[in-house]
């Protein structure tokens, strides 16, 4: 790489770590570093929300989906616009009020007001768990995007540097220093599409007539999609906005329910039509590239020959000038760190809130929950960080931990805000069983009838295991948050 881009780089990595030392002395209790101290705006919890769950991978898989069947490939931000919006209406209202009322920092502490004490410990495993996988899979995503670019750098040493990088101004300046951060990286990466990504892109081709000539007329189709593949994107997709600890952390950290619904809604469109037709044109600018032998250069002679998911970074390697390609990058790397550093966040707070604050002998005072909570931030990071230097699969990683996280708690989350009947044995059970199955089905590899995603499977079996014991067992006792403050 050319030394501007390197330049670059190194700024905006001096950046990031800039505003986690701005916020470190802002900082001064748990309430502060995990929940932003309960005041932040629309605009900046909007952007990092579309920020964190955008983030590289569906950055990097929608310019893949892209490349694969065209502009069809946007619809899978749809369900993310539908998920942000279900949220907003139905969610926010219920658990914004709990939050104020009881000083939330963790969504296992929902559990705790509507079923009890080893409900929440279980969701707080199962929710750390998963966002630990999820930071890991994004500092290796990270990793093997530097480790592509600067073509001497191996890959654990960009891994160890991505994870300084992103670990050390979340452990800093805790959920503002993610959430400022977030904006920033917003900004870049759609700054980056827009201004460069697509016009240079959209030239380089040949423009309209170019796309036309070499791809089928399907690619410019919005109906280039199968019915189950809608679906799979639907029930994969929607729960996480109804489960997601990174997103919980955010409602409370915004300063009353206007604001917070407010934000998602501005998640919402930023994720459709927004991001989704500028990452999937960009990948289908990359298809048309690689059909016109423009990667010749590097041993693609037809877009067969190439990774769907290649196809956008060899898109922008390929037409990009120096400095250009250091800022197109940066903002691919913003990115990846936006959900790195909101999914450490989340696997922080579940650890120290909801499974070692059960340990608790004595009540902390604000400087030592402070420090205790960044301690534990860096350990985690760590852990993600070895965790990712053991795995190779980025996407396998990122499904595993996902899988195992949404088919648990979902169900049960569905009960405790619009169940009345639903009980405490009921919601044990469906969380442990359904992470279970769906995890087994992926690790197994077995495939669902009609091509259904395994996710569905999880799902089901946690919603009938659920339902049923919540008719079997309907007196079983409720240790709620408000009784334990009696």
């Amino acid at each position: 790489m050319h030394w501007i881009d390197i330049t670059v780089f190194i700024v905006y990595f001096i950046a990031m770590i800039g505003v986690g030392f701005y916020f470190f002395a802002k900082n001064k209790d748990a309430e502060d570093y995990y929940v932003g101290g309960r005041n932040m705006s629309s605009l900046h919890i909007g952007l990092s929300v579309v920020a964190t769950d955008v983030g590289g991978g569906f950055s990097i898989g929608l310019g893949g989906l892209g490349f694969l069947m065209g502009i069809s490939g946007s619809w899978m931000l749809f369900t993310g616009l539908i998920g942000a919006w279900l949220a907003a209406v139905f969610l926010i209202p219920k658990v914004n009020r709990l939050a104020k009322k009881y000083q939330f920092l963790t969504f296992p502490q929902l559990f705790q007001y509507h079923y009890n004490g080893k409900v929440a410990l279980l969701a707080g495993i199962i929710s750390a768990i998963g966002y630990i996988g999820f930071t890991s899979s994004q500092l290796l995503a990270g990793a093997k995007l530097a480790s592509a670019t600067f073509l001497k750098l191996e890959l654990n040493t960009a891994l160890l540097i991505m994870g300084i990088i992103a670990v050390g101004y979340t452990v800093i300046g805790g959920l503002k220093a993610v959430i400022y951060t977030d904006t920033i990286q917003w900004i870049i990466l759609m700054g980056g599409l827009v201004f460069i990504g697509i016009p240079l892109g959209y030239l380089a081709i040949g423009g309209i007539d170019a796309i036309r000539d070499v791809l089928p007329t399907e690619f410019l189709s919005l109906t280039n999609i199968k019915a189950v593949t809608l679906l799979n994107w639907f029930i994969t997709i929607i729960p996480i906005w109804f489960v997601g600890m990174t997103l919980y952390q955010r409602i409370y950290a915004c300063k009353d329910e206007k604001t917070a619904k407010k934000a998602w809604y501005i998640a919402g469109l930023f994720e459709y039509p927004i991001m989704a037709f500028m990452g999937v044109l960009l990948g289908l600018f990359a298809r048309v590239a690689a059909e016109q032998g423009m990667f010749e250069y590097a041993g693609y002679a037809t877009a067969s020959a190439i990774d769907a998911e290649m196809g956008l970074p060899m898109l922008l390697r390929t037409i990009l000038p120096a400095g250009l390609m250091g800022l197109m990058l940066s903002a691919y790397f913003s990115a990846i760190m936006s959900t790195a550093d909101s999914c450490l966040m989340a696997a922080s707070g579940n650890v120290v809130t909801d499974i070692l604050g059960r340990l608790k002998s004595r009540k902390l005072s604000d400087d030592e929950s402070l420090r205790y909570s960044q301690i534990a931030t860096l350990i985690i990071g760590i852990l993600a960080l070895l965790l990712a230097t053991t795995m190779q699969n980025v996407l396998e990683l990122m499904l595993l931990s996902y899988a195992f996280m949404v088919s648990g708690l979902f169900v049960p989350t569905l009960g405790a805000l619009f169940w009345k009947r639903s009980t405490a044995t009921a919601a044990f059970w469906a969380m442990l069983l359904g992470g279970i199955t769906t995890t087994l089905l992926v690790i197994t590899q077995t495939i669902l009838p009609y091509g259904l995603d395994a996710n569905i499977g999880g799902i089901l079996l946690s919603g009938a295991v659920f339902i049923l014991l919540s008719l079997i067992f309907p007196k079983d006792s409720i240790n709620t948050i408000e009784s334990v403050h009696k």
